[in-house]
């Protein structure tokens, strides 16, 4: 389940960039500067893609945010390095603290 949310999230993603590169430059933009005068109505392909990048970004948000649910007790379980150095080095002998 968690490789198929993984999968879809990076078909998101690259869906999203190409999304955001088609758009219409203005002023100085990365758009790709493709020319939309074959397109019935300019103002239509901006708005439709206006709205489909929002649709894709909303879907590629939940899309992280259910990913971040399902690793969550994975995630909490998780100890810094420190801790699992310590955790394994508990049956060596100790330096004693203090050194008087």
């Amino acid at each position: 389940m968690e490789n198929i949310i993984v999968v879809i999230n990076i078909v998101l993603a690259f869906i999203l960039v190409v999304v955001v590169l088609l758009q219409r430059s203005e002023g100085g933009a990365l758009g790709l500067g493709v020319s939309q005068d074959n397109f019935t109505s300019s103002r239509s392909v901006g708005t439709f893609l206006t709205k489909l990048t929002a649709i894709i970004a909303s879907l590629f948000i939940i899309c992280s945010i259910i990913l971040v649910a399902i690793n969550r007790d994975e995630i909490r379980k998780t100890q810094s390095v420190l801790e699992l150095e310590e955790e394994k080095n508990l049956d060596l002998p100790q330096i004693p603290e203090n050194n008087k």
